[in-house]
């Protein structure tokens, strides 16, 4: 039997929004980590390149629920081709009211197409497993407030969001980086820079794959980088709640 999301939804319909090459070998990793994180079936998430243009309203309208995920090779700062559609994309999930959970470059990406501020900023950098806090409207949130006060989560970029759109309210923070986490007021979308479809294995090869992260940021060798990984087991369900949370408010 395949597995099922928390709510037992085998019928649920997942978008993943991808920014990757097609011959980037996390292409597919990323696909089996949201399936891992959902708890579902393959055949339930559908896949669309935003490198190759925006989905229609009707594609976008179709899913249940939309997931963006991040990106080794391409910043919302330093931009491409592709990157006014996307952002145009982010835009439309708004608009439409699409439930929608975005991290990393997803993150940055709706905080951009919204009015907020990223910058590529190598002192604010993070890679690897980090404490965050909730702040005072994390913790009052129905879907935050479940992590705790405190609790860890994986991480890998270099790009941050700076300040947050004006439609934003900030949910967690680090010592690092102020904005970690934020939902879209009076719209079913959260964003968050860490990535709750990681577990400490899939970070770790997702590292392995872009190696020049972890002497950039972290300033050590992959040898004593690893072993400072830790389980994020707060944030391992945060998507399925995020799916059932969704189907409670909605349905």
């Amino acid at each position: 039997m395949p597995p099922t999301t928390d709510a037992h939804h085998t019928d649920l319909r997942f978008l993943l929004l991808q920014i990757r090459d097609a011959d980037d070998p996390m292409r597919q990793q990323e696909v089996d980590c949201f399936t891992q994180a959902l708890a579902c079936s393959p055949s339930q998430i559908t896949l669309f390149d935003l490198l190759s243009g925006a989905p229609s309203d009707e594609a976008l309208r179709a899913a249940d629920v939309v997931f963006i995920g991040g990106s080794g090779d391409y910043s919302v700062v330093s931009g491409g081709k592709w990157l006014n559609e996307a952002l145009e994309t982010m835009r439309r999930l708004v608009d439409l009211a699409v439930p929608t959970f975005a991290s990393c470059w997803g993150f940055q990406a709706v905080a951009r197409a919204l009015g907020g501020r990223v910058v590529t900023d190598l002192n604010r950098a993070e890679v690897g497993t980090h404490t965050l806090h909730l702040t005072a409207a994390g913790q009052t949130d129905p879907l935050f407030r479940q992590l705790g006060p405190t609790f860890l989560a994986q991480q890998g970029h270099q790009d941050i969001v700076d300040a947050l759109p004006p439609s934003a309210v900030l949910l967690a923070s680090s010592d690092r980086v102020e904005c970690q986490a934020f939902r879209i007021a009076d719209k079913p979308i959260y964003c968050t820079q860490f990535h709750p479809e990681l577990d400490r294995q899939a970070l770790l090869t997702r590292v392995r794959q872009y190696p020049q992260y972890v002497e950039r940021i972290a300033g050590i060798p992959f040898a004593e980088f690893e072993p400072q990984c830790q389980e994020t087991p707060a944030t391992s369900l945060l998507l399925r709640h995020f799916v059932s949370h969704m189907l409670a408010s909605t349905r």
